[in-house]
């Protein structure tokens, strides 16, 4: 059997209702919960699990939520004795797959998104900046179209190279509506405008990485066990060094998804396990490889057909 890697989702996953059911089931998940309320100093269970979602999808309470689902879950998939070759995470996921890989204590990751969460939030006052999803562009047109309109005075770049037609742009809402029209007419089939609530992963974000750098130094990250794969630069870490500095930058620089999965598999990983709300990321890695074999494990459910089917093999 080839290898197996673990992926852990980000923002734009998060629901109401979220790991309750793995809590209600499982003792070391309902820890983990009650451990995160406890080192924020607020309940962010009641958030998770009851909602309201629009108060859930502020950046920095579903930060902090999704990585307290992801690592809830996680340890129904522990206690199963599943192991991972490699992990990686999308944008706030590569935190849970640095706690999953004993590079960050689970609490200091949550308190690290949590101010993560609120520094964006300050980066750029809410409605100056956006993101938008392209479908059906290569990368080197798309790149073409960001630069001509920055180039005129609002900023605009790629944020997040996801899957083969599938990147998102961030910048000004000036820039991402400027270049979303020219996308248009230069062949791009659709621009989702996204529901978040600033520039991710763009230059907009460099004052927030320079204040995340304080937050990070002041926090334990020591070398990972297992080999994350980064999303800044798409290959496998373990070094600390490498580690804070790539948090870092990953705050400004674009998200390498399809680059990330690529690596995963020239590495020989042919099973991915997506842990955590939603299944995001097991549609990238099918649209990616068709080939590869991919589970969500987003509840209780998932998580028993996934283990079925992998002690099956």
């Amino acid at each position: 059997m080839g290898k197996i890697a673990f992926l852990f989702p980000g923002q734009g996953s998060q629901t109401v209702g979220m790991a309750k059911d793995a809590a209600e089931h499982d003792d070391r998940a309902r820890a983990v919960i009650a451990e995160a309320d406890k080192r924020l100093g607020f309940a962010l269970s009641k958030l998770m699990f009851n909602g309201p979602q629009e108060e859930l999808t502020l950046t920095y309470n579903a930060q902090p939520a999704l990585l307290t689902a992801s690592i809830a879950l996680l340890q129904l998939v522990d206690g199963a004795g599943l192991k991972a070759d490699y992990v990686a995470g999308h944008s706030l996921g590569e935190y849970t797959a640095l706690v999953a890989a004993g590079a960050m204590s689970f609490a200091d990751a949550v308190y690290a998104v949590r101010r993560r969460g609120e520094l964006m939030d300050e980066a750029v006052p809410a409605g100056e900046g956006t993101m938008a999803a392209v479908l059906g562009m290569d990368a080197d047109a798309l790149e073409a179209v960001t630069n001509e309109i920055a180039a005129q005075g609002d900023p605009v770049e790629p944020a997040n190279f996801n899957c083969p037609g599938q990147i998102v742009i961030s910048g000004s809402k000036a820039g991402v509506e400027k270049a979303a029209q020219l996308l248009k007419e230069r062949g791009a089939k659709r621009v989702i405008p996204l529901e978040v609530s600033g520039p991710f992963h763009s230059a907009l974000m460099k004052p927030a990485a320079e204040k995340l750098k304080a937050v990070l130094d002041s926090l334990v990250i020591r070398d990972a066990v297992i080999p994350v794969v980064a999303n800044v630069t798409a290959e496998p870490v373990t070094k600390k060094e490498d580690i804070a500095r790539l948090l870092i930058e990953q705050l400004y620089s674009p998200v390498r998804w399809e680059q990330s999965v690529r690596t995963l598999l020239s590495l020989g990983v042919d099973t991915f396990v997506e842990i955590g709300p939603g299944k995001v990321l097991s549609g990238l890695v099918k649209k990616i490889d068709r080939n590869a074999r991919v589970y969500a494990v987003n509840d209780l459910a998932s998580f028993e057909a996934a283990v079925a089917a992998l002690k099956g093999e």
